[in-house]
């Protein structure tokens, strides 16, 4: 008896799995009905969020930033440059998203996924549109030398919002981002204390007496949305995202302020009250990606205590 309602309810399993692959919005669909998720969860519920800080002991600033099983790993390394002449006390950010083979099935090797190039520029433009970074403070000597601060967000697990772990996992490298030490050479170039030191030549003059991190201000984030019908999803995976191609992304600074908002393709929004909708909802967001931020910090600190 049992074995015969083990394997019925093996039968039912993979009955369901068929029809989920072969009609996947249909298959939503009588979920969105009771307002949940295959997975169980809420409409506009967010799946859980980490971040950790410092995991690349190589980099000036890091952090491992997950959102379900999307994980992004983020890394900045900062080289001394020539500030531009328009800026001559300006530094300067160069930002770079990767989707490696590792990531998704999607992802061939040899072939560039075509959603990288688009999350690099979206991470510039949120990055420097929100203020978040006075590049001033990237400057070192008027005219002559200044940080270019390299940052590298790898994609290490794709499963859906991927700019929104992106830009958590950047905003955490920078906020742990340690600017080091730097002196003038006897030869007059700008070199860090350590390699000075090591090279056995005495500096001729100081130019930052300590380390110390980047005040950052207007700090962005996002969430994004799949739109369906009468339909909100928050945080979709990637499944989601795959069957339901109205999908938008808010993204606020933690003082509430709309920074951008991204749609692209899929279906023209109908309704001004369905962005007014997502854009409260991001607000709610903002408070616990500043509780797990802060949170994070404080973990550091007493790890390094």
């Amino acid at each position: 008896m049992e074995t015969s309602l083990a394997q019925g309810e093996l039968v039912g399993e993979m009955e369901m799995d068929a029809y989920r692959r072969l009609f996947p919005l249909r298959f939503y669909e009588r979920y969105l009905l009771e307002s949940l998720r295959p997975d169980t969860r809420p409409l506009i519920q967010c799946r859980d969020t980490s971040v950790a800080l410092g995991p690349v002991a190589s980099a000036d600033g890091s952090a491992l930033a997950k959102i379900g099983c999307t994980t992004m790993l983020a890394g900045i390394k900062l080289e001394v440059m020539t500030p531009v002449a328009e800026s001559p006390d300006d530094g300067c950010i160069a930002i770079e998203f990767h989707m490696p083979p590792i990531c998704s099935a999607i992802v061939r090797p040899g072939r560039p996924a075509e959603v990288a190039p688009v999350i690099s520029k979206q991470l510039t433009d949120a990055i420097l549109s929100s203020g978040m970074i006075n590049l001033k403070e990237l400057s070192l000597i008027h005219g002559k030398a200044a940080w270019m601060a390299y940052l590298d967000v790898y994609c290490l697990d794709s499963d859906g919002s991927l700019f929104d772990a992106a830009l958590l996992a950047a905003v955490a490298a920078f906020s742990h981002l340690q600017i080091p030490l730097v002196s003038l050479n006897d030869e007059g170039r700008v070199v860090t204390v350590s390699a000075e030191l090591g090279e056995g030549k005495s500096s001729k003059e100081v130019v930052n007496k300590e380390k110390r991190k980047l005040k950052l201000t207007n700090i962005p984030f996002s969430l994004s949305f799949v739109l369906h019908k009468k339909y909100i999803l928050v945080d979709p995976n990637a499944e989601e995202e795959s069957i339901m191609d109205s999908l938008v992304t808010v993204v606020l600074d933690l003082s509430g302020r709309l920074v951008s908002l991204y749609k692209p393709g899929g279906q023209v929004l109908a309704y001004t009250s369905t962005l007014k909708d997502c854009v409260a909802l991001a607000r709610n967001r903002g408070k616990e990606l500043k509780k797990i931020l802060d949170d994070a910090l404080l973990d550091m600190e007493e790890d390094s205590s």
